[in-house]
């Protein structure tokens, strides 16, 4: 049942008309209570754009291993630059590493305040240079160009979000003014004979940390490295939808976008607001049956800004919730200590929190 899951409009959200606004919200209340996840028409993401992005990454990926290295940053937690593969895994992954490879950028202006405080997930972007066959500055440029599109859709979808909810229309875009909004593109990488058909995954079934993950849509490559369509029915994203009686662990549900929509994802830090209301989505992304097959695509995860607390709304604070969604927690800390658990931040980094200057009491005593 492909088609099951919303389609929302945007500009039904932004039309002013009470009749559209109410179509649009009531698919939204639908889509993220059940699902988790939305298809978006009237976006303004120019798939044109897309394509011309994905040749331009096509290029840096290319580039040796010892090129690429050089921007994998470990000491800010791979936030920005390139992030080789085998190092995220998922929370509940079992321990196996996702097998893709990555680029981050922040495309919007960052708070110097937050970049301060936390320095890993509000670090400057870090560029690749010019190489054979690759222009640094017109990847530069179509990235935060595209990112910064996805990040205007996801804001104008928030105020949707708002609306379907019974809330002030900004008060999610407040929420995230500011926050550590990244884009990440992935390049998911072709399977041997020997790893076909096995339990090696493009990615580890997870849920998305921040609060909205906005999906432009990727590519498949051949074998032989031709563009291609989906190799085949099984491999992709899918999604578990939310229990019920009927279906205590869910439903697994294949993404299959409508033609000219982009693909919206309730994450954690917007699950926590509303109490559950909406709920974060389960998703798997799976690898084809034939050995050979690679994919890109990309991602821009909007984030609540790191002085936000994560604590279910007012409107939301039932007991099952209070009880679900305790204590609150500070954005920023809940990102840190969500990057230890993926294993990109190294485990000390949690000592950072609390009153740590104890030592000028040792000195004094001394």
């Amino acid at each position: 049942m492909q088609n099951e899951i919303p389609v929302v409009d945007l500009e039904d959200i932004a039309s002013g008309d009470p009749g559209r606004i109410e179509e649009a919200t009531t698919a939204l209340r639908t889509a993220f209570g059940e699902y988790g996840l939305v298809y978006i028409r009237n976006h303004s993401i120019d798939f044109h754009h897309l394509e011309s992005f994905y040749d331009s990454f096509l290029g840096f990926t290319t580039q040796p291993i010892e090129t690429k290295a050089e921007l994998s940053l470990d000491n800010i937690w791979y936030q920005r630059g390139w992030t080789p593969p085998n190092t995220e895994r998922a929370v509940i992954a079992g321990g196996q590493p996702d097998f893709k490879e990555c680029f981050f950028v922040a495309p919007e202006p960052l708070d110097p305040l937050a970049k301060a405080q936390y320095p890993a997930i509000y670090a400057d972007n870090y560029w690749p240079k010019d190489a054979p066959g690759f222009d640094a500055s017109d990847f530069q440029a179509r990235y935060l160009a595209l990112g910064h599109a996805l990040h205007a859709a996801g804001i104008q979808l928030l105020r949707g979000c708002a609306i379907a909810l019974g809330l002030d229309p900004y008060v999610f875009e407040s929420i995230v003014h500011g926050g550590p909004h990244v884009t990440r593109a992935l390049r998911y990488l072709p399977l041997s004979e020997a790893q076909a058909n096995t339990d090696i995954l493009w990615g580890e079934e997870h849920t998305d940390f921040n609060l909205l993950t906005l999906l432009p849509g990727g590519r498949f490559f051949a074998p032989n490295g031709e563009k291609c369509g989906r190799p085949d029915d099984d491999c992709g994203l899918y999604l578990r939808t939310r229990q019920t009686p009927e279906h205590p662990q869910g439903r697994m549900v294949r993404g299959s976008t409508p033609t000219g929509c982009i693909v919206a994802q309730v994450g954690q830090q917007l699950e926590i607001l509303t109490g559950g209301t909406f709920q974060a989505t389960p998703h798997i992304v799976r690898p084809p049956k034939t050995a050979g097959y690679s994919r890109t695509a990309v991602a821009h995860f909007v984030h609540a800004h790191s002085h936000q607390t994560l604590f279910p709304m007012t409107p939301f604070r039932t007991p099952k919730a209070l009880s679900a969604y305790s204590p609150p927690v500070l954005a920023g800390t809940y990102s840190t200590k969500t990057l230890v658990d993926i294993g990109l931040a190294p485990p000390e980094t949690m000592n950072v929190f609390g009153f740590h200057h104890y030592e000028r009491l040792e000195q004094q005593r001394s």
